[in-house]
């Protein structure tokens, strides 16, 4: 029997494959899959429980409840300043892979072209090429940070979109506001969409601020900005998330959702009506001490500075390492896991083939655990590069 060459050609997701030597050698530490430590919020359990207790067993709209929709359009206001009554609309999604899932369906036919950055988010590479469409991934600065040069250069007539993701994942840069305004201009120069990935649009520290470009006047009619519940408010495995998209693409994305969803799910549309209704407050007091976290794992990488680089990273719960070493990246994985009890990602699933890299997350685990796994990290980095020297 015959197989699709064109899933063939889409690389095998990297979290269930570490997911396996992490259950094949108990007592490890994961710093990989990137999902918070703590669980939703009061509010969200009691409307899932009111939900329970009436259930509503048909199918509802399609792209959300009207209830959901209008929340999320004042809370868009408020902290993104995007205004969906000028030309955009609100659309519920099963977490926020699948508003990248619609919006690549949505815009592109195949043979075309979207442009991501190096490191990409996996999942994205895997969705263009899923819908036989071109994924174009083009080098970052030193910093992770975008380079417009190098955008420009990738245009083509077949391009369809350009991709960021702020805060970033794998990396966890922030860009700032006048780099995510240029490569708004530039979409809307040539007349491709903006595709702004803001999952972790909660996640900075420091003085860092978190931009959304669909707040740019006159951006409504080629931004599409995609957000998720899950990781701020701690329901990751509940899959609900939203799109903001212009108004001409509604009845595409339409068409996708109702064709591999239907509906989003009603129990966790209730689930975040409860959460917005607490807001970004639940998740500061969490942020603060992933903060700290955060410091302290910058500490322990900076016994190994010799050995690795880590960008200065502002966001999300990510370090994006890349190490001193030819070794591949999958094996320093297996080796970290089976031999120190601690996994990380490794680069070559976003992107980054020429080098090793790891993706290390701290949003996943408390701080004393964090602070074990980091330990066995360095130790392990240090005695396994450490015999190549």
């Amino acid at each position: 029997m015959i197989l699709s060459q064109r899933m063939e050609a889409v690389q095998f997701p990297v979290i269930p494959v570490v997911g396996k030597l992490i259950s094949d050698n108990p007592g490890t530490i994961s710093l990989g899959q990137g999902v918070v430590y703590y669980g939703p919020p009061q509010q969200a359990l009691n409307r899932v429980s009111q939900f329970l207790n009436s259930p509503r067993n048909k199918y509802e709209s399609v792209e959300g409840t009207t209830e959901l929709r209008q929340a999320i359009g004042k809370k868009a206001v408020l902290e993104n300043g995007i205004r969906t009554e000028n030309g955009s609309s609100v659309f519920i999604t099963a977490g926020s892979n699948m508003g990248f899932m619609n919006t690549v369906y949505a815009i592109t036919d195949p043979g075309d072209e979207i442009i991501i950055l190096k490191p990409y988010y996996f999942n994205h590479e895997m969705a263009i090429r899923m819908a036989n469409v071109k994924p174009v991934a083009v080098e970052t600065d030193d910093k992770y940070q975008p380079d417009i040069k190098a955008i420009k250069q990738a245009i083509t007539p077949r391009t369809r979109a350009i991709v960021t993701i702020s805060p970033n994942n794998p990396t966890g840069a922030v860009y700032d506001e006048s780099t995510l305004r240029k490569v708004n201009r530039l979409c809307l120069d040539r007349g491709i969409y903006h595709i702004s990935d803001e999952a972790y649009e909660y996640f900075t520290y420091a003085d860092t601020k978190h931009f959304s470009p669909g707040s740019i006047e006159g951006s409504s009619d080629h931004t599409i900005s995609l957000f998720s519940l899950s990781k701020a408010y701690g329901f990751a495995s509940w899959r609900i998330g939203y799109m903001i998209i212009p108004e001409r693409l509604l009845s595409a994305v339409q068409k996708a959702q109702d064709t591999i969803l239907i509906c989003p799910p009603l129990v966790t549309q209730e689930a975040a009506l409860g959460a917005l209704k607490v807001g970004a407050s639940y998740c500061s007091p969490f942020i603060k001490e992933m903060a700290e976290v955060r410091q302290l794992m910058l500490n322990e990488l900076d016994k190994i500075s010799n050995l690795c680089t880590v960008p200065a990273s502002k966001g999300a719960f990510y370090f994006f390492l890349h190490l001193d070493t030819s070794m591949d990246a999958m094996d320093l994985v297996t080796k970290l896991i089976k031999d120190y009890g601690v996994a990380a990602i490794p680069g070559n699933a976003f992107g980054m083939d020429k080098g090793c890299y790891l993706r290390i997350s701290y949003g996943t685990l408390e701080k004393e655990t964090v602070a074990l796994g980091i330990g066995r990290l360095v130790k392990g980095i240090k005695d396994i590069l450490g015999e190549q020297v």
